[in-house]
């Protein structure tokens, strides 16, 4: 793929901060809150995700002067280029469906492994490496299938209590299951290595299920916003199992503080993996999400069922307990204020496309 670059606007004299998956999701989020702050962005992304393309040209509305953007893939020249010219590193892009990569098993390896590689290559070669975030997934820790669990009419709950209080600990061990599980859990690994054994100051991020304003959900990726996208179209929504699941949703604002606080305080976070998400006060299940959207459109949702997705987790929720302190955060946004204001959102923005494809190489999660 050939690299387009944007009219440059980045000074030469502030290295900026480069975003992976710029124009996705979480990516454009913290573009649009560094730009806000008065950072210099420069945006990589393929646009390879229908809609994302929308995003990247907003971002360079809001912020002519501060935000560039490099239309490539990860696995480019081009991105490994980038990475050299940059302050800071916030790895988004990557393959981020459990079913794609059942599918095509090597695509998912190429993207996630390779594609962080070659950026961490880059890092290493310079004089001074840049700060590298990357945002990994809990599905570095499998199943969880050995998690005793309690069953309630809406939700699933640990048997044990301080798991119940407190969530998923970083000492829980790591097992990759499916071929998504297994590509991100060995990027995580690389990176925490290339801090460890090559001096690259990197931290890896272990991300629950992030919502909020800019997600295209898919039944693949970003289920919280699929489930709305569906209610307010009044089409019907399918529950993969039984709905009891678990996880702690996290609004995309409290996301976006993490990484900036982060980028200015790399030495609290190098070399370490952190658990991000809502925490237990934002533990939900997707009954009781589905529950609130029905009362959001004001009206009964229809829903199936179908059969478990290989390697899903009856209960995950994030103890976010090191990463707080090591940073200061502000409380999280309540579950529910959260998902109203992602209606409203979707409400007001332009209609969501209603293709589920799943992102590649180059999209943000």
């Amino acid at each position: 793929m050939k690299a387009v670059v944007a009219p440059a606007v980045i000074g030469e004299k502030e290295n900026p901060v480069l975003i992976t998956g710029g124009a996705g999701f979480i990516g454009s989020n913290l573009a649009n809150r560094l730009a806000r702050s008065g950072k210099k962005v420069l945006v990589i992304d393929s646009l390879a995700r229908p809609g994302v393309e929308e995003n990247a040209a907003e971002l360079k509305r809001l912020h002519p002067r501060n935000i560039s953007v490099l239309i490539t893939d990860v696995r480019n020249e081009a991105a490994a280029e980038a990475v050299t010219q940059a302050s800071a590193v916030v790895h988004f892009a990557a393959q981020v469906a459990v079913t794609t990569s059942i599918e095509r098993p090597l695509e998912d390896f190429d993207i996630n492994v390779r594609g962080t590689l070659n950026l961490l290559e880059a890092a290493r070669s310079c004089c001074k490496p840049p700060t590298f975030l990357f945002a990994s997934t809990n599905k570095v820790y499998g199943d969880l299938a050995e998690v005793e669990l309690e069953q309630t009419r809406l939700a699933y709950r640990p048997a044990d209590e301080h798991l119940r209080a407190h969530g998923i600990g970083e000492s829980r061990p790591l097992s990759f299951h499916t071929p998504y599980g297994c590509s991100k859990g060995a990027a995580d690994q690389y990176v925490l290595d290339y801090a460890r054994t090559l001096g690259v100051p990197a931290a890896v991020f272990r991300m629950s299920c992030i919502y909020g304003p800019r997600q295209l959900g898919t039944e693949d990726q970003g289920w919280v916003a699929h489930f709305l996208i569906k209610a307010l179209q009044g089409a019907p929504i399918t529950i993969y199992g039984d709905g009891r699941q678990v996880r702690d949703v996290m609004f995309v604002e409290d996301t976006t503080e993490v990484y900036a606080r982060a980028i200015e305080r790399p030495s609290f976070v190098a070399g370490r993996a952190f658990n991000v998400g809502g925490g237990p006060e934002n533990a939900v299940s997707l009954i009781q999400v589905l529950n609130h959207i029905g009362r959001i459109v004001g009206r009964p949702l229809e829903i199936s069922h179908s059969h478990w997705r290989a390697g899903d987790q009856r209960y995950y929720v994030s103890d976010t307990r090191s990463l707080r302190s090591k940073i200061e955060l502000s409380p999280p946004t309540p579950w529910k204020t959260g998902v109203s204001l992602l209606a409203q959102w979707l409400k007001e923005a332009r209609p969501p496309p209603r293709r589920d494809d799943a992102m590649i190489a180059g999209d943000a999660r």
